[in-house]
């Protein structure tokens, strides 16, 4: 189907494209962070998610440096970038730095972890199968430990280790805990809710929120903490594929 460029005004924390203008000039107000974008260009055509219930999806956006994607949840933003997930080093679970460049080449799934959690069980056995299924095919689970979300990451580095890796017998790599919100949020996970957040950076919602990253360091797919890691295999594969 041909394209369609289109001009909106784009209020704070939602799309909405009922008001138009020819040629509006980017502008913000504050505190209703709401303002006007210059131009959004859209390709109508299939997506996995319906944004307008008339019958079409919209499942890119792109305007002023930003790349839109529509979802179930609601519309997602990356920030147009040159930077890929391999400019940053982390510290490992034993405190040495890791440069993720390492791990170029791979698909990864990176996950905000938690020891104590309603969702522990469930996503750490889920995750350690399918770590062993795809381990050998190029396939790497980044896990970072996170205490922000209720107090339920509170052990030390030593304790977390212990128990993910004797409870559940994960063979993936566990890094340092680290802040995924707030001033303190670490490098890699600014990177990361950039590349697919909320308008302005969506927040971490809770443990075991995941992000999809491709062979070539990008954010492909964010997941909220409910989606399963057996539920994000297909697009694993997919990914494993190109």
């Amino acid at each position: 189907m041909a394209s369609m460029s289109f001009s909106a005004t784009i209020p704070s924390p939602l799309l909405d494209f009922s008001q138009t203008r020819k040629n509006p000039v980017f502008s913000s107000s504050w505190p209703s962070m709401s303002f006007s974008i210059p131009s959004i260009k859209s390709s109508l055509g299939s997506s996995k998610s319906a944004f307008f219930q008339n019958g079409f999806s919209l499942p890119s956006l792109t305007a002023s440096g930003f790349v839109f994607n529509s979802r179930s949840s609601g519309i997602y933003a990356r920030a147009a970038t040159d930077k890929t997930l391999y400019d940053y080093t982390v510290k490992d679970i034993d405190g040495k730095d890791t440069p993720l460049g390492k791990f170029k080449g791979k698909v990864l799934l990176i996950v905000n972890v938690a020891s104590r959690c309603g969702l522990t069980t469930s996503n750490y056995s889920e995750l350690s199968h399918i770590y062993d299924k795809y381990k050998n095919q190029g396939f790497e689970i980044l896990a970072f430990p996170c205490n922000q979300f209720g107090g339920q990451e509170p052990g030390s580095n030593p304790d977390i280790k212990k128990f993910a890796c004797t409870r559940f017998k994960a063979e993936f790599p566990i890094f340092d805990k680290v802040d995924v919100n707030g001033p303190n949020t670490a490098p890699v996970y600014q990177f990361l809710k950039s590349s697919a957040g909320g308008f302005f950076g969506d927040l971490i919602k809770w443990n075991f929120e995941k992000f999809l990253v491709d062979k070539n360091g990008k954010v492909v797919e964010r997941y909220p903490p409910t989606t399963s890691p057996f539920q994000i295999e297909k697009d694993i594969q997919k990914l494993l594929a190109t």
